[in-house]
């Protein structure tokens, strides 16, 4: 292909060409196989500001986990339906295919990925795919995959392409030489789960390429998340979902966890609130990129007597999972969040009580609580 021969031949004079007084000529950085790590050191990557684009364009990795859909629907309300694209492996149900744009998109494909990206021209990218606490230790080699190798096509992509980028961290980024009551933002980690170490290596790396690159990265530590409108996917804090589904059901609930056991909690709709806060969040105004967010702290049997308030018939057991419970006795007891409150104004808005109302309501339990009434 002699054409293709002499194109490479007249690219390369050009690059290697000293003292060219024409435009810098941009090659992408997988297209010459080179790293971010061999960009210069004085370059510099910025996300398109608000100033340049009436809307940002949202990617949603993951997007059919726990917070992927219901992020999709807050950011919809607010930037249009069409500037935000769920993503996932999976095949959508029927009421999320419908409900706005959605396409297949595999994290460890770096080339469908970047195709995604280029082709909806986004701006904004939150990267939810993950495996769990639990479901993790049971596949190490594919929780590296997922949350290691996913993540770094992720921040590449990121870099190249100018994104601003949302990578959320965990309770389960802390170990048991952590400080547990309450946990700063920024203390000693090491923890001991592949999910908990996969967490940190992502905050580590998103504040590197943040401060080699300019990346606009940003991270919440998010404590265990409540919501009733998805199934428990597999982690450690899944017991104060699971325990409304049940009690629903059948009335009877087994936890897998001590009921002494204390851990930062908070509703779903306050973690996507806070998601969507500092990502509008002016730069200038953030002092760190990875914050602790937190709304409530409780054990299994302090939640379990406030759903009894409302059904007075559940039944609650305990029945320890030794590797979920060392998990818990490894994390936080409570979340030190004052950098957030004060940096970016956040807020939390459902308490225990309203949490439980929250969920008994939404999961449909009306005409079981007017029976127990």
């Amino acid at each position: 292909m002699p054409f293709i021969r002499a194109a490479s031949k007249v690219a390369q004079q050009v690059l290697l060409a000293p003292g060219c007084s024409c435009e810098p000529l941009y090659v992408s950085a997988r297209c010459i196989s080179i790293s971010p790590r061999q960009v210069t050191s004085d370059a510099s990557f910025h996300s398109v500001s608000f100033s340049e684009t009436d809307h940002p364009k949202v990617l949603i990795t993951g997007g059919l986990g726990q917070l992927g859909v219901g992020l999709a629907k807050l950011l919809r309300k607010q930037f249009g339906n069409n500037n935000v694209i769920l993503s996932d492996i999976r095949k959508p149900p029927n009421h999320v295919f419908h409900s706005g744009p959605f396409i297949y998109s595999d994290i460890l494909d770096y080339k469908n990925l970047r195709e995604i990206v280029v082709n909806n021209r986004i701006t904004w990218l939150v990267h939810y795919s993950v495996l769990l606490s639990a479901v993790g230790e049971a596949n190490v080699t594919l929780a590296r995959d997922v949350n290691i190798t996913g993540l770094h096509n992720i921040l590449d992509i990121a870099v190249e392409h100018g994104l601003r980028l949302f990578v959320p961290s965990t309770i389960g980024a802390f170990g048991p030489t952590s400080p547990r009551n309450p946990t700063p933002d920024l203390c000693i980690q090491r923890p001991r789960t592949i999910y908990g170490v996969s967490k940190v290596h992502a905050e580590l790396m998103g504040e590197y390429y943040h401060h080699r690159y300019g990346l606009d990265f940003r991270c919440l530590r998010y404590p265990g998340i409540i919501s009733a409108d998805s199934q428990p996917g597999g982690g450690t804090t899944d017991y104060a979902v699971q325990i409304f589904h049940d009690a629903i059901k059948n009335g009877k609930f087994v936890c897998n966890l001590k009921p002494d056991t204390r851990l930062p909690m908070m509703f779903i709709d306050d973690c996507l609130r806070a998601t969507l806060e500092v990502m509008e969040a002016p730069a200038e105004t953030l002092s760190m990129r990875t914050y602790n967010i937190n709304a409530m702290s409780f054990t299994p049997e302090e939640l379990a007597q406030e759903v009894q308030k409302q059904l007075p018939d559940l039944e609650v057991s305990y029945e320890t999972d030794p590797v979920r419970q060392a998990i818990a006795d490894s994390w936080p007891m409570n979340f030190e969040d004052s950098n957030a409150r004060k940096d970016w104004g956040w807020k939390h808005e459902y308490d225990l009580a309203e949490l439980v109302q929250t969920m008994l309501n939404f999961i449909g339990s009306d005409s079981r609580v007017a029976h127990a009434n």
